[in-house]
């Protein structure tokens, strides 16, 4: 990892994209579990444990807490119970939102719950989901020279629930989806198609990027030091020093 704060009963990993937070088949995929584990073997050995607080998607980068003793997941699991582990989110998205901060207030669950949906884990506002808030802050408004002549905007996502993938669904909802996002962007065909095809020269005209551009910037709790990371090389590098 580029960067690993350790502490004697956590750690904070600044998670790159594309690494799985735990292993989801029996391939020996690389995943950010079974590196930790290895990473912290001695301790491990000595009673340790290896307890993943706060998890991000695959393609998602940045911060990521980590309990290495029984005692301080338990801790760790009352604030994320009470909310009280800050997290803020970087996204670049599609747009220049006419406001300057937006709470969405939506319910969400599984849209297979409710219509057809050829993406099982897909998300979707509905009255009879789980309770979901998200603030937004727009950080920076940009221009990208592409043959459309698209504007994007870096926005702060600050999630006060953490349902599935909220932060993707909420941005969508107020007409600003996350560039690169193959489910909620501009086509969830793109998704089957990358599934089916890989990464595609049609998929990166359409996409721009090839994973969506959400980063875990910021983890906070009361009374502790706080935890921030950048943006990562590749997305500092879509916003062209715009930010």
């Amino acid at each position: 990892f580029r960067r690993v704060l350790f502490r004697s009963d956590y750690v904070v990993v600044n998670k790159p994209p594309f690494l799985l937070i735990h292993p989801t088949k029996p391939n020996g995929a690389p995943t950010l579990w079974k590196q930790l584990r290895e990473l912290l073997a001695f301790e491990i050995a000595s009673g340790g444990q290896v307890s993943i607080v706060n998890r991000l998607d695959r393609e998602t980068s940045g911060l990521v807490l980590v309990a290495k003793t029984a005692a301080a997941a338990r801790d760790f699991g009352l604030l994320m119970q009470q909310r009280s582990l800050r997290k803020e989110y970087l996204a670049i998205v599609w747009g220049w939102p006419t406001w300057e901060q937006k709470l969405v207030d939506a319910p969400l669950d599984r849209q297979g719950k409710h219509q057809h949906s050829a993406i099982w884990l897909k998300q979707v506002i509905h009255a009879a989901g789980a309770p979901a808030q998200t603030e937004f802050f727009v950080e920076c408004r940009f221009g990208k020279t592409t043959p459309s002549g698209d504007r994007f905007s870096v926005i702060r996502a600050i999630p006060r629930t953490g349902r599935t993938h909220q932060i993707r669904v909420h941005l969508a909802s107020v007409g600003h989806p996350i560039v690169g996002d193959k489910i909620y962007g501009p086509d969830e065909q793109s998704y089957l198609r990358f599934i089916k095809t890989g990464w595609t020269h049609e998929l990166q005209q359409q996409l721009l990027l090839p994973r969506h551009a959400l980063h875990s910037a910021k983890l906070a709790i009361e009374g502790k030091p706080e935890w921030t990371s950048a943006l990562p090389a590749d997305l500092a590098e879509f916003c062209s020093g715009s930010f």
